[in-house]
């Protein structure tokens, strides 16, 4: 609840970070101002790259309490626009899920370092992000709560599998070691919604404590207002379950 008499104070930047391999990475780091404690939450960038709207969502996460870091998962592709970037790894067939599981291991290691935290460490991610967050509830020891947004790709066919993507997400599910926060649209082709159902399924086979919210009207992305898949309501709804999820299970300051 905001008082008009109350501090407010954040700091952003870019850090280098830990990744898979003890290799080096840079990331984007934003939190508020003062002692805490802080919960820490990794956000992971979508397909289109380590791009604006992850900047301004990593400094959303700070704005309401979080310690905040997105790592360039496309670090090692080379630098360039987000956009020149993303293009060489999908040419590429995309990032390997282990060396993704690496750098978010080491993201969540850097925040559980910080002096400030307060011990708990979420994931946030959003369309391939949302994918790689549900797997790092499952293959990474140590969040307390995972956030996919409209992750495709989830339920794969044996078809689906490469070098790069040996096992389907799904089939990691009796791992899945944290609460769990799905939010999709109904309109959505990646996931669909029989593949959300495949996927609710199996949370419910396995006993996961899990919330699924659909929205009618929207689509995938639905979240991107710089984009005309954004939906108005359906995307602030959607961000307050977020908020009141995450307060509930990494009980953030403020």
């Amino acid at each position: 609840m905001y008082q008009t008499d109350r501090y407010e104070g954040m700091i952003a930047e870019t850090v280098t970070m830990q990744g898979a391999n003890h290799e080096p990475i840079n990331a984007y780091f934003a939190r508020p101002l003062g002692p805490g404690p802080f919960p820490g939450m990794v956000i992971i960038h979508h397909m289109p790259g380590w791009d604006e709207w992850y900047r301004q969502a990593t400094r959303k996460f700070a704005h309401y309490g979080y310690a905040a870091l997105s790592p360039n998962l496309y670090f090692r592709a080379g630098h360039g626009t987000p956009e020149d970037v993303a293009a060489k790894v999908r040419a590429e067939g995309g990032v390997a899920d282990d060396q993704v599981m690496g750098d978010l291991e080491g993201a969540m290691h850097y925040l559980r370092s910080l002096p400030y935290g307060n011990g708990k460490v979420g994931v946030f991610g959003t369309c391939s992000g949302g994918r790689q967050a549900f797997l790092a509830g499952c293959r990474v020891q140590g969040f307390d709560a995972v956030v996919d947004c409209w992750g495709g790709r989830v339920v794969m066919t044996p078809e689906d599998l490469t070098p790069k993507y040996p096992v389907s997400p799904l089939d990691y599910t009796a791992d899945l070691t944290c609460p769990l926060l799905g939010i999709f649209g109904d309109e959505d082709s990646s996931p669909t919604p029989e593949q959300v159902n495949q996927h609710e399924a199996e949370l419910k086979k396995h006993g996961k404590t899990y919330e699924f919210y659909r929205y009618p009207d929207a689509g995938h992305g639905f979240f991107y207002d710089h984009r005309p898949n954004y939906r108005q309501a359906q995307a602030v709804d959607g961000w307050q379950k977020v908020f009141a999820f995450l307060e509930k299970y990494l009980e953030p300051v403020g």
